[in-house]
């Protein structure tokens, strides 16, 4: 590197050299380093942000944050990039770094319904049901169709004790995917609550004719069932079994306000659950109990 080209002149008279005068340095050698084009660069980031979404659908949601952060290095320009990494952070229990990734994304396409949808689902989580409402809101302005917004538009309505508002929005939901089941079992949860156990119990038997086990609606039918009379207890006996060994958890009052339960559908599944013949399977509930919602139905 930087040598002088003594060799190039090894055959010249010793006149010729001086004739030349001092030799100059040769250049130093640059390694050469390819860069890669922005349609490269892009194509890359596409790939990484596919492989992405994979491991979410595969419940890698860490993982899956991991390659999303590269993905928004490569397309820091690209929204999809930052809702995808937002929604591996959320699985992956990194809320507050999912809030910045989504303000980050607005910034870059306001108008993305799906955006709205994200934070407003977030703010619910948090325990901020009025701002989620808001934000829902501003994201069915864009997009009136979506299911799974007017289902936690519902939810939130209900955190506020706006039982009427939150039953429309769970029909709203119900009534645009028809397989809805975790919408129609929170309209039997409202109904209930509401004084009108058999709309509340079809409700419930609707769920359960979509998807047979679901632990939620087979105790919370068994405990309306058993508020019906006597004639419904062998039917509400057999529901509650079900429920507890297929989620122990519902065991738990506790878990049972957590999945946004009223305080009469409670009081009528502790009066159920103190039945003596469900004694054996209440206290292998007890025993199995975690008190955590990874194990929610909806």
């Amino acid at each position: 590197m930087g040598r002088r080209r003594w060799q190039l002149f090894s055959s010249l008279p010793l006149a010729g050299v001086l004739l030349l005068g001092t030799i100059t340095p040769a250049k130093a050698l640059v390694p050469y380093v390819y860069l890669p084009q922005t349609k490269e660069l892009e194509g890359a980031g596409l790939g990484i942000a596919q492989a992405a979404a994979r491991l979410l659908r595969l419940g890698q949601a860490e993982d899956a944050a991991r390659l999303a952060e590269l993905t928004v290095r490569l397309l820091p320009n690209d929204p999809r990039g930052w809702v995808l990494l937002a929604e591996a952070q959320l699985r992956s229990n990194q809320a507050d770094k999912a809030l910045v990734a989504l303000a980050r994304a607005k910034r870059l396409d306001p108008s993305n319904p799906g955006i709205w949808f994200a934070e407003g689902s977030l703010a619910l989580r948090n325990g901020k049901p009025a701002d989620a409402i808001g934000l829902l809101r501003k994201g069915l302005q864009l997009d009136s169709r979506n299911a799974g917004a007017h289902f936690d538009l519902g939810n939130a309505h209900l955190l506020l004790n706006r039982p009427g508002e939150a039953l429309a929005a769970f029909e709203k939901a119900s009534g645009l995917r028809k397989d809805f089941w975790e919408a129609v079992n929170n309209q039997g949860l409202v109904l209930y609550e509401s004084g009108r156990r058999k709309d509340a119990i079809e409700r419930w038997r609707k769920v359960l004719a979509i998807k047979s086990d679901v632990a939620e609606t087979s105790l919370a039918m068994a405990a309306a069932l058993f508020q019906s009379g006597p004639q419904n207890r062998a039917e509400a006996v057999k529901l509650a079994e079900n429920a507890l060994a297929e989620d122990p958890n519902y065991v738990l009052d506790a878990y049972q306000k957590e999945q946004l339960w009223g305080a009469q559908l409670r009081a009528a599944t502790k009066q159920l659950l103190a039945l003596p013949e469900l004694r054996p399977a209440v206290e292998r509930a007890t025993a199995n109990a975690s008190g955590s919602s990874g194990g929610n139905d909806e």
